[in-house]
């Protein structure tokens, strides 16, 4: 492999010839090979780095012209474009198990845009440290980078496929208007409930989620940078930090605020643990509806049966015919990758000191994956499951009469213990609730069919 010579302060590093990052990087990529090419520092932060580096460009250019000048933001805008377009994630190889302030990939962000920026510019025009890092520090950079990639994440990707299977359900819930089943408690048999009602259970959990994230994401949206080292802000011109925030705003489309207090955005991270607990809260409800539905679906013959789902693949290696709902399951494994995931999130926001949170990169880690799991995973659920469930009207109208909590109705009439031994002896003599009524005198066949309408207890 050809090799470059670059130097930081600490001396001269071989940096391989065809890559744009620079010592520092090369030292990180050397001391920590910990999970190489598998755990890499997300993407979302890199091209979140991408959006601030352009960003602080811009407003130093603004507030420091004779530093940041005219040539300096150009090449570094362009720079930032290719790295927030991924076109530059060949030059990230850092991985998550670092520095706990992620100041290496803070070094290889300024690395790889300085040494782009020169090419594009044809001169040694830019320094990572005085250019690209100007009136920032690695400790209010990483903070904002994942921010950015927080709500990105959580707004362009999460939300809009909770809103898809939303959807789903509500179309569900029109197209199963009427059908009356079962209901359970307990995993026994309860007291009936429409199936539209049901679905409505799953897709009002999904709302009460997105309104969760979405407040999440309002706390997400106040970033660190302007902090720079410490929180005071020191070596950042007057105005930086909301000029940055403005300008973060135009790159993405949202609106980011500076942090009203950096001492308190340095080192807590109780927003990014709010919000996890809202995709937690998320993966809570995608298990029980995923459960739901493979639960009803169980059978064909010996479960409960009252719902068929896709059929996408062959079930087994053995059993001929048999198939698996394998959708339910993926929700379920990822349900639980999220849950632990929180408390990694949440271990890791509990170790601020002083004025620095050292378990970053674990945090963003773990945060960007169940954000990414959950919006895969529901989406997949949503079209190889979800739109294809369809009720099977006869099973429950079976189960349903076959019931004995359908004796419920009669507590009017006959009162709660008389109802409970009808139930006990219907079952017990394998009867149905009207004979166990007749033959123990409490209505008379006529009665209990004038009383008796199992489709109007909903």
């Amino acid at each position: 492999m050809d090799f470059r010579i670059e130097h930081d302060s600490m001396g001269e590093v071989k940096v391989p010839a065809d890559k744009y990052w620079a010592a520092q990087t090369e030292r990180s990529h050397e001391n920590f090979l910990i999970g190489v090419g598998i755990e890499t520092m997300p993407r979302e932060i890199t091209h979140a780095f991408g959006i601030l580096k352009k960003a602080a460009a811009l407003s130093n250019h603004e507030l420091k012209p004779e530093k940041m000048t005219d040539e300096k933001l150009n090449a570094i805008s362009q720079a930032c474009d290719e790295v927030i377009s991924g076109s530059l994630n060949d030059h990230f190889p850092l991985v998550v198990w670092q520095t706990g302030s992620g100041t290496q990939s803070n070094m290889n962000a300024n690395e790889v845009i300085a040494n782009r920026g020169n090419e594009i510019a044809g001169a040694k025009l830019l320094h990572p440290n005085d250019d690209i890092n100007m009136s920032q520090s690695s400790n209010d950079t990483f903070p904002t980078a994942m921010h950015i990639a927080a709500v990105i994440a959580l707004e362009d990707k999460v939300i809009p496929a909770v809103d898809v299977l939303i959807e789903t359900f509500k179309h569900l819930e029109t197209e199963n208007e009427g059908i009356v089943k079962s209901g359970r408690t307990h995993l026994q048999d309860a007291t009936p409930i429409k199936f539209s009602q049901e679905i409505s259970g799953w897709r009002a959990s999904l709302e009460k989620d997105k309104k969760m994230i979405l407040s999440a994401c309002e706390e997400l949206k106040e970033l660190a940078l302007g902090g720079t080292a410490v929180g005071t802000g020191l070596n950042a011109p007057k105005g930086f930090a909301e000029k940055a925030a403005e300008n973060i705003s135009k790159l993405t489309g949202k609106k980011f605020i500076t942090s009203p207090n950096k001492f308190h955005s340095l080192t807590s991270k109780d927003e990014i643990v709010f919000a996890h607990g809202a995709l937690k809260a998320l993966a809570a409800d995608m298990m029980k509806t995923a459960n739901d539905v493979r639960w009803l679906a169980s059978g064909p013959r010996d479960g409960l049966g009252e719902i068929f789902i896709p059929e996408n693949e062959p079930g087994s290696s053995i059993m001929p015919g048999k198939v698996n709902p394998t959708q339910c399951e993926q929700v379920t494994m990822v349900a639980v990758q999220v849950m632990g995931n929180d408390v990694a999130v949440g271990m890791a926001a509990s170790q601020g000191n002083f004025e620095l949170n050292v378990f970053m990169p674990v945090c963003a880690y773990n945060f960007l994956q169940s954000a990414r799991l959950l919006a895969e995973s529901i989406m997949s659920f949503n079209k190889n499951c979800a739109v294809g469930i369809k009720a099977n009207k006869e099973k429950m109208h079976h189960n349903l009469y076959n019931s004995l909590m359908l004796v419920t109705a009669l507590n009017p009439y006959i009162g709660y213990e008389n109802a409970a031994k009808t139930a006990k002896k219907a079952f017990k003599d394998n009867i149905s609730l009207k004979e166990a009524c007749v033959e123990l005198g409490f209505l008379t066949a006529e009665r209990f069919d004038e009383v008796f309408h199992p489709e109007e207890m909903v």
